[in-house]
């Protein structure tokens, strides 16, 4: 084995390179932020998002709205008139050119037969140039296959669009210093590293693979349908889904021959959609705070809009086939596979190779094998424990609290896998020599997953989201419009990597624009025509999220299942690209026949 892993070496080291002046992605890079600093000279195009609020008053008579769950209160109310954010306001005529005096503002609109209230935010963007940092870290991602110099390429482009030139204090420091930031170094880091670390260090992994070999798993289909089942039942979705499916699975799906694409494949597709289809957890609440439309009875309310939302869920056909899908995949029934999958598929069957040969996986090789030091005996104990208290406490917040608390959970979980390991006999020493192991085999992964957040964070300032969705919400007939929406939906997630960020832009638009042409087209059923445009934009956003390889739950797939994270991308994308042309035949026929 050590001889195969030093012959590899020494052909990859003695393979011809290319000058980087002579590669692709250097011309790509230069020419990119070339055009992202005169893209950024230029003024960029402001436009007004008008979000309508569903106000409720406290015992003292003030105002505030429901989002993500909080209470947030409204302050130096203007009338709607009044404000120079008016979409009326001479300032608006076509559009400005300098930046306004205020970017946001809540005001009170008494005009009609109700008191209304909205949220007025000043956007701005740079036009079909505001997606070209995402599409510059995506073209390198495939050009190069190295993620971290990718993602940092596209943070230096929409840096440069925005005028930003101090890269590391005024946009890496910027936005690697944000609570969101820290709480994933915290989990990533500290938390998914320090237990696999100890795993590994115990041989607890090692041993629930073991236990499962011998009274579960009985060949590859097996080993790929532990990992849809617990797919499934861990529903809360996201990178929870993909840490906990990934790392417990990983062990026996290797001994087993799964590639892991396979095993990559099969986490993420039972992440996201899973948790849109299985909604106990955050999901409608956080998404039932952007889908107010006045004058809308059904969606009047919150308890309104969360009975909205499920009754979507039948409707959101791609995440329904993305599941169905990784199940055959999973029983090797699969009706569809692209030539890379296959490849893949018959490259681990025959030669046990769970990689492609030029592939650069995420998880390091302190967490491939275990390091049980001498005199310790694995046990499966180790293992389930952990892992039980994990899921009953991210399960319990969330019964009690409306809202899973991973780090909680995470955290019990770490301390619980300490304690065990030092009872059972292991050296504290050796104890500490597995967390640091943990720590350092997720680091890559952590680095990718942080510059992933950043770009995505910049490319939603850079203003493409809202300039797509300008672009196309006017003058559709209503039998497009689903379509349309998942179009949108899908090059807004794969731009930014976040499928939450995205329903964030297109909700307060979509549904507003929905109502619209059901009115304005005299759709006799416009509910059920909203319904099937609701899951449009969310199967849209999961899709996108899914596959861009800027997204946690991507880097996060391939990561936990130790997989190339561009294999990953490049094997999944057929599979999920067919469950999305169904989903959107689906639609246009219910539009066009029962709406």
């Amino acid at each position: 084995m050590t001889e195969n892993k030093s012959q590899k070496s020494d052909q990859t080291t003695n393979k011809p390179t290319k000058h980087f002046l002579k590669a692709p992605a250097f011309w790509v890079f230069l020419l990119t932020a070339i055009a992202g600093y005169y893209i950024g000279k230029s003024s960029p195009t402001w436009t007004v998002e008008k979000i309508t609020l569903d106000v409720q008053f406290d015992q003292d008579q003030k105002p505030y709205y429901i989002s993500r769950g909080k209470e947030v209160y409204l302050t130096n109310i203007s009338k709607y008139t009044d404000s120079q954010l008016h979409p009326d306001s001479i300032l608006y005529h076509n559009t400005i050119q300098s930046s306004p005096s205020e970017k946001e503002a809540y005001v009170i609109d008494t005009s009609g037969e109700q008191t209304q209230y909205y949220h007025l935010i000043a956007r701005c963007h740079w036009k079909l140039w505001s997606l070209l940092p995402a599409l510059t870290a995506v073209l390198l991602c495939w050009l190069t296959r190295e993620p971290i110099s990718s993602l940092f390429g596209g943070i230096v482009v929409a840096a440069l669009i925005l005028g930003q030139y101090n890269i590391t204090d005024a946009v890496l420091v910027r936005n690697l210093a944000t609570k969101d930031s820290a709480g994933v170094l915290l989990l990533y880091l500290w938390l998914l590293g320090g237990l696999m670390g100890i795993w590994s260090r115990t041989g607890a992994a090692q041993a629930f693979a073991d236990l499962m070999t011998r009274k579960v798993v009985r060949g590859p289909r097996t080993a790929k349908l532990v990992a849809w089942f617990l797919g499934i039942i861990f529903f809360q979705g996201g990178t929870v889904s993909t840490v906990l499916v990934g790392t417990t699975v990983k062990p026996l799906a290797d001994k087993e021959k799964v590639s892991h694409e396979e095993l990559a494949y099969v986490v993420d597709s039972t992440a996201s959609p899973i948790a849109s289809q299985l909604a106990f957890n955050a999901w409608p609440g956080y998404i039932q705070a952007f889908i107010f439309v006045a004058g809308v009875s059904w969606l009047a309310t919150e308890e309104d809009r969360i009975e909205f939302f499920f009754d979507s869920v039948p409707l959101c056909f791609y995440a329904i086939i993305a599941v169905l899908f990784t199940f055959l995949l999973s029983i090797e029934k699969s009706p569809f596979l692209g030539k890379k999958m296959k490849a893949a598929i018959k490259r681990s069957r025959e030669t046990g190779q769970l990689d492609a040969p030029d592939a650069e996986p995420l998880a390091a090789e302190e967490l491939q094998t275990s390091h049980v030091p001498e005199g310790y005996k694995p046990h499966v104990i180790d293992f389930f424990l952990p892992l039980i208290t994990l899921i009953g406490i991210a399960i319990g917040t969330f019964i009690f609290y409306g809202s899973p608390n991973v780090r909680w959970a995470f955290g019990a979980a770490v301390m619980l896998g300490i304690f065990l390991a030092l009872i059972r006999g292991m050296s504290l020493k050796n104890v500490m020599i597995g967390f640091g192991d943990g720590l350092k085999g997720v680091v890559l992964g952590l680095v990718i997953l942080l510059l992933a957040m950043t770009i995505g964070t910049l490319s939603k300032e850079t203003g493409g989201g809202i300039y797509l969705v300008e672009l196309l919400q006017h003058n559709l007939p209503y039998w497009l419009l689903p379509v349309v929406l998942q179009l949108l939906t899908i090059v807004i997630a794969f731009s930014t990597g976040t499928s939450w960020g995205t329903y964030a832009v297109a909700f307060p638009l979509a549904m507003p624009l929905a109502w619209a042409i059901a009115n304005s087209q005299g759709l006799e059923d416009p509910r059920f025509f909203m319904t099937i445009c609701f899951a449009a934009v969310m199967d849209g956003s999961v899709f996108g999220d899914q596959c861009s390889p800027i997204s946690d739950t991507t880097v996060l797939s391939s990561m936990c299942t130790g997989c190339d994270l561009m294999d990953h991308v490049k094997t999944q994308i057929p599979q999920a690209s067919v469950a999305a042309l169904i989903a959107a035949i689906g639609w246009t026929a219910l539009t066009l026949f029962f709406v």
